[in-house]
């Protein structure tokens, strides 16, 4: 097993030199510190083990004193790299060590053909909003919180009523005007500068795939998610949708209002649908994370009894990146 970085007594090696028995101590305090936020990771680390078990993941492992105990991983798809995971042991963590899988990853995605672009959300970094990173030229930090609510409460939220909207369950048929809604919803935004997905139906498309058909967002949790419809109007007004993280606990992983019905109350009934359908499949509590400087979303969320748990960031590396909206 050749090291690629780090020092002799500190190496970082290819991830598809370790095995899943040398990397099970890392996943397992990985996901007890997930736990912390109230969110089940074993499907995912469950996903990681059996790529790991066919040495079909690209990433890097840190070694001290000998054992595993940290690693990264990564995929690249057209023109965009993306940092799927990075975890380092508490014991030995710091910026020092996370940044010495982070350099090679990011650099083994710009050494891949075509990549002009590298995303990454790492809810377990240390020192998220103050710390330096590799490539600095190339980077952008954009502020996020993972908001916590109890659903005991939701039975008594006021229906906003929408005569000229009929909300409905989502069903599969919606995935393509749920694209073109993330699309129009999001251009000038600031999340469309944390995920370039959110630019073009194609992205889009894919965006609603992941949140559909993989556990990186939690299961997806059909009955309680919605779409609102306008009468006369092809385009979608709006969408919530939900996922379960854990048992007894719900997530929002998209909540999106088409522009001119914003201010309208439909982000609130939408959600208030959304959080009584998780409370009826008896979830006890509901998550979801938000970019800080969307005011306008917080105090929402705010006004729903939703409070924040945890800081982290969205990271960017991008030379083409466009400044930041006020």
């Amino acid at each position: 097993m050749a090291a690629l970085y780090g020092t002799n007594s500190d190496p970082v090696v290819d991830l598809r030199d370790v095995n899943g028995s040398a990397l099970a101590p890392v996943l397992d305090e990985e996901m007890a510190a997930w736990s912390g936020l109230d969110w089940d990771l074993s499907a995912s680390s469950a996903l990681i083990r059996r790529f790991l078990d066919v040495k079909a993941l690209a990433g890097y492992a840190l070694k001290i004193g000998g054992r595993v105990a940290g690693y990264s991983y990564f995929v690249c798809e057209e023109n965009k790299g993306l940092i799927g995971g990075l975890y380092v042991q508490r014991a030995v963590r710091s910026i020092e060590t996370e940044n010495a899988l982070i350099e090679p990853t990011l650099r083994a995605m710009w050494n891949t053909p075509g990549i002009k672009r590298i995303e990454a959300q790492l809810l377990m970094l240390s020192s998220p909003l103050h710390r330096e990173v590799p490539d600095r030229a190339r980077f952008r930090m954009f502020p996020r919180r993972f908001l916590h609510a109890p659903l005991s409460g939701v039975a008594s939220f006021r229906e906003r009523r929408q005569p000229d909207v009929a909300i409905e369950p989502w069903t599969p048929a919606d995935q393509e005007g749920c694209a073109r809604l993330l699309v129009h919803a999001y251009a000038g935004h600031v999340d469309s500068l944390i995920n370039d997905q959110y630019r073009s139906i194609p992205g889009a498309r894919r965006f609603l795939m992941n949140i559909v058909q993989f556990p990186g967002c939690g299961s997806f949790f059909a009955p309680a998610s919605f779409v609102a419809r306008i009468p006369r109007e092809a385009a979608l007004g709006g969408m919530s949708l939900a996922s379960l993280v854990a048992p007894g606990v719900g997530h929002i992983t998209q909540l999106c209002i088409e522009p001119a019905q914003r201010g309208s109350g439909l982000g609130s009934e939408l959600l208030r649908r959304s959080l009584l359908a998780l409370a009826a499949h008896n979830c006890g509590s509901v998550s979801l994370t938000v970019t800080a400087s969307n005011r306008e979303a917080i105090r929402l969320y705010e006004r729903m009894g939703f409070v924040n748990r945890h800081d982290f960031a969205a990271y960017v590396w991008d030379p083409r990146q466009p400044p930041v909206p006020d």
